[in-house]
């Protein structure tokens, strides 16, 4: 027999040996020897109050063993002469569409304008260390996508658009750790992430699928309204049966292309603003109503904000607790922020995406003649503001958090975990009304929230600009493009995916509609 049941450890009870064992036994009325196992299926913290509380759900196994295998099970056979299927993107919109594709019978061909893992951490370093952007190798372009050396958070909202478990599980039989299946909030981390990413290349290779990296799509070949062909940058065409595109949210020259091309595409509501960056101690210290260091079976501590400021929601976004802030620009001359964190969480810094929505029908007014291109305008224009006041290289713009709120320059900053470095600005006044008036108010109003967390210690970033696609590539009900046949838009770049988790259900999802299509 197997029973599900919820239980409730305090912090002192949570150092005991065996307390689930015990807490199960009382709550069922049974004798503990008659449990052979307890396996934790949720596990979260509730630290709201003073009492932390470790919330667990479990399965509790009576007179019955645990099952050895997992109930999700991924078989992958040679599609090496199989009907194709290529892929433009290798994030993980386009990883888990070529696993599918795979699983199905039909062999994936992805075309990454990137590089893989091991070969980008050079084209990283030199962003950091010589200010110098590849435009095809950085944070957000090459193998595994911007998630590669991201902060690797699992968590999404997109539940019914597939099964969540079943990228769980596929993660874990990649070589993710278990734990993903068991946290409220699972996390991989920038530093375990591109081993499993690698172990997916390897696994698509190994069945017969095909992975071209150092490979820009440049045009697509229509005729009567479907996709005949793609061109690439080295001058080759390729015929394509079904095309999936799944370029993630920063391939500007894709949108470029297609509006070029007049394939269908729609401006896109969005959101921009700033990355803070506090100490870890004080958000800890917040969050755990504690006054020094946190308790060692606490991890640090995370928090999440949202406030309406005139009609527009103002939120924390992508909150990285012991991380750090990286630049991820995909151009020179332009200057942008993202966040991320390691799998232990252990840097001295936690630091916030704190954004701003933006109406694409109302706040762009200046950009209409862009057409649906106008947010992406927007949003470049903006990266250049952020790219001159660091002084022209991959240093931001930065400004301490209540100096910024009480509109004055910032005479020095705080140490920071940003490597290219901070240059102080006035950001108070350098981002456009819409959204730094909001942020100043939305701030003021989480400091309310969270007392201490507008402190003098902390410092804003800017510009956090990439948080999801300004364009829509509109599909039908059955995935494919609105006008042109073959055509698949994907994951963050199509504008219906917002993570990890969410981009690879799309991708699998793109995958049996372009296979049902053939």
């Amino acid at each position: 027999m197997v029973k599900e049941i919820q239980l409730r450890v305090n912090l002192i009870e949570e150092r005991k040996e065996n307390i689930l064992l015990y807490k199960a036994s009382k709550q069922l009325a049974i004798d503990k020897n008659e449990i052979s196992a307890i396996k934790v299926l949720r596990k979260s913290i509730d630290a709201r109050k003073k009492d932390i509380i470790f919330n667990y759900k479990v399965a509790v196994y009576i007179n019955e063993q645990v099952p050895e295998k997992s109930d999700y099970i991924f078989e992958y056979k040679d599609v090496s002469k199989s009907k194709e299927i290529h892929i433009i993107g290798f994030g993980p919109a386009g990883m888990y569409a070529a696993l599918r594709c795979i699983e199905l019978g039909y062999k994936p061909i992805v075309l990454e304008r990137g590089k893989n893992v091991q070969d980008r951490r050079r084209d990283l370093k030199a962003i950091n260390q010589d200010h110098f952007v590849n435009e095809d190798s950085n944070y957000c372009f090459g193998e595994g996508g911007a998630g590669t050396y991201s902060d690797g958070k699992l968590y999404t909202r997109s539940l019914k658009r597939g099964d969540v478990r079943r990228i769980f599980e596929n993660l874990v039989f990649h070589g993710a750790t278990e734990q993903i299946l068991v946290d409220a909030h699972p996390h991989i981390g920038t530093n375990k992430l591109p081993k499993i990413i690698q172990n997916i290349r390897e696994n698509i290779i190994k069945y017969g699928g095909e992975i071209h990296f150092e490979t820009r799509v440049t045009d697509f070949v229509v005729k009567n309204h479907k996709l005949q062909a793609i061109q690439l940058q080295n001058g080759n065409e390729m015929a394509v049966n079904a095309v999936i595109l799944a370029t993630g949210h920063s391939a500007r020259d894709i949108y470029e292309l297609l509006h070029r091309k007049e394939i269908t595409i729609k401006a896109k509501s969005f959101a921009m603003g700033v990355r803070v960056e506090h100490p870890q101690e004080i958000i800890d210290q917040i969050q755990y109503h504690c006054s020094g260091e946190r308790d060692e079976l606490l991890p640090a501590a995370a928090y999440s904000l949202v406030h309406q400021v005139n009609n527009r929601g103002v939120y924390s976004f992508c909150m990285c607790p012991g991380g750090f802030i990286v630049p991820a620009a995909t151009a020179n001359g332009e200057v942008v922020v993202n966040g991320m964190s390691p799998s232990k969480r252990n840097n001295k810094f936690a630091n916030s995406g704190i954004v701003v929505e933006l109406d694409i029908d109302k706040d762009f007014k200046k950009y209409d003649a862009f057409g649906p291109l106008k947010g992406l305008e927007f949003q470049k224009d903006l990266e250049k503001i952020a790219f001159f006041a660091g002084g022209r290289t991959q240093a931001a713009p930065a400004q301490r958090l209540t100096d910024f709120i009480e509109g004055k320059l910032s005479t020095d900053l705080n140490d920071c975990s940003y490597q290219p470095g901070l240059r102080s600005a006035p950001l108070h006044s350098l981002l456009p009304k819409i959204i730094g008036s909001r942020l100043r108010k939305g701030f003021d109003a989480f400091g309310k929230k969270m007392h201490g967390y507008n402190t003098n210690e902390a410092n804003i970033i800017g510009v956090e600009s990439r948080t999801s696609s300004p364009v829509n590539i509109p599909r039908k009900e059955d995935l494919e493009h609105t006008k042109i046949e073959g055509l698949f838009p994907c994951g963050e770049g199509g504008g219906y995916a917002g993570g990890i988790i969410s981009a690879a259900m799309d991708g699998e999802r793109c995958a049996e509609a372009a296979i049902a299509k053939l």
